[in-house]
């Protein structure tokens, strides 16, 4: 019986462990493929048999840690729901991206990355990198405190892009 070939694979699969859990950690945190893929979405503006929905405030995303364009509106339904549409939208893909609403006066919105927790209110996973989408507001989103959006990267607290949102 050959020991020394067992004990010599062993030793490779020991190497391979070594080496093979970091690669695959740093791709599961970093997902590289992402920044090679686009994902497109356009939504339609959510019908209202009434009458059209209304304009609140308005900003357009000006680009932070990413590269990031198009406009932010929120707007209010003839049946009093409130959502946020992105038009004209662009950035840059990546891991664990949301698209939130924060403190227009909030000092982190200068940097782009947040040190610390970034008081916000959630509105959902970004749906896709480009294009018009749509977000539900939360009924307790308080546009008096919250007024302005950012797409923020949660796994890396990156802010790819922000909209400080002014009355319409």
């Amino acid at each position: 019986m050959n020991t020394n070939s067992s004990s010599d694979l062993s030793g490779k699969k020991v190497i391979l462990a070594l080496f093979g859990i970091p690669v695959l950690v740093a791709w599961w945190a970093f997902r590289p493929e992402k920044l090679f893929i686009n994902h497109k979405v356009n939504e339609a503006v959510p019908a209202s048999l009434s009458s059209e929905p209304e304009a609140l405030y308005t900003g357009k995303l000006e680009g932070k840690a990413h590269q990031t364009s198009g406009r932010a509106t929120i707007y209010k339904s003839p049946d009093g729901m409130q959502y946020l549409r992105l038009t004209d939208f662009t950035t840059s893909n990546g891991p664990d991206v949301h698209v939130v609403l924060v403190r227009a006066d909030d000092m982190a919105l200068e940097q782009e990355i947040v040190k610390g927790e970034l008081e916000h209110v959630e509105l959902g996973t970004l749906k896709g990198n480009q294009g018009d989408q749509n977000y539900d507001l939360p009924a307790a989103a308080d546009l008096n405190k919250y007024q302005a959006v950012a797409i923020y990267c949660e796994r890396f607290h990156a802010i790819f892009g922000v909209a400080r949102l002014e009355k319409f």
